[in-house]
């Protein structure tokens, strides 16, 4: 019997790539603009396979959706999808956590050096005719400057590996990362408090959830060096927006570089919306035409390994499936 898979949303201009990825398999593939979860729920109702971008896949969905077994995000984060209720209903949540990790260590970096070296500010002012590098006076200078990971993943440490070339000092925190792989990668093991206290430059690196959701607070940013800097290019929940709008007002930081806000597309009303020392790109990090290819490829080759009867690379929920039986080692 063919796999059933719905792409319940997408802004791609074809889905080749992951027929690409099944090639040899039989199903169908059938693209749907879904918008809310009674959308998916009357258009995908017989999925075996959800490919999805942002739609809500909410636990009515899942209690919709009988043959439902697999959810492949389009991303690194799942922040659209009930994953407690999906691994109640033994559904499998994957994500494709590989595609993407140069883009966006070479987008951090990007952030980084436009930040602090006052790229966009002094852009502005040569456009606008004016041409006077002492209204941009100070400048921090990198080589030595000690960067501090919030989170020790797969892109955190390609940005260790940039950061030192440039003769930066690398710090990360995270818990669930072996010593062995501080090591291997020269970075030194501290605390979250320490990143705070000491770092001239803060790199955001966590995953969103309830731990970390404006893990970025007013008490925190207190912490900071007014010299120093913070950047995300992880979620945009992480950073406590007005916190952060009422730090760079005052000073009590040198200023932030964020790929992704906590509403995204920025609203009008944005509390970060006209502050001089905030650079704002629009969730562009993961990209480029050579990771689009690779995620939507890689999206198929999750679907293709089950097809082929084994399990995908990636499930986020791997250990509640395993606990409730829905799944085998």
């Amino acid at each position: 019997m063919p796999v059933t898979i719905y792409v319940t949303d997408a802004t791609y201009a074809h889905h080749d790539h992951e027929r690409s990825a099944l090639a040899g398999h039989e199903y169908t593939l059938t693209v749907r603009q879904c918008r809310s979860a009674a959308d998916v729920i009357s258009q995908c109702a017989d999925a075996h396979v959800l490919l999805n971008q942002y739609a809500p896949l909410t636990r009515e969905v899942f209690a919709a959706l009988p043959q439902l077994k697999m959810v492949v995000r389009y991303g690194v984060g799942f922040d659209s999808v009930d994953v407690t209720a999906a691994s109640e209903h033994g559904v499998m949540v994957v994500n494709i956590p590989d595609y993407g990790v140069q883009e966006v260590a070479d987008h951090t970096l990007t952030l980084m050096l436009g930040i602090v070296r006052k790229v966009p500010q002094i852009d502005a002012s040569v456009r606008s005719g004016v041409w006077n590098d002492n209204l941009f006076h100070p400048i921090m200078g990198l080589h030595h400057k000690q960067v501090g990971l919030l989170g020790f993943g797969n892109i955190a440490r390609e940005v260790a590996k940039r950061a030192q070339a440039f003769n930066m000092q690398v710090h990360a925190y995270d818990p669930f990362v072996p010593a062995e792989q501080f090591a291997r990668h020269q970075v030194t093991a501290t605390s979250w408090e320490s990143i705070f206290t000491q770092s001239d430059l803060i790199c955001i690196h966590l995953p969103l959830n309830h731990e970390t959701k404006h893990f970025i607070n007013a008490e925190r940013l207190a912490m900071m060096k007014p010299t120093s800097y913070i950047i995300n290019t992880a979620r945009g929940g992480i950073v406590n927006s007005v916190a952060l709008a009422d730090a760079l007002r005052a000073g009590q930081i040198a200023g932030a570089a964020l790929d992704v806000l906590d509403q995204e597309p920025m609203p009008v009303d944005h509390p970060l919306r006209g502050i001089d020392n905030c650079i704002i790109t629009c969730h562009v990090a993961w990209y480029s035409e050579d990771s689009l290819v690779r995620l939507q490829y890689y999206a198929g080759l999750e679907i293709a390994r089950w097809c082929a009867g084994g399990l995908p690379k990636s499930i986020v929920n791997r250990a509640a499936l395993l606990a409730n039986g829905s799944i085998s080692v």
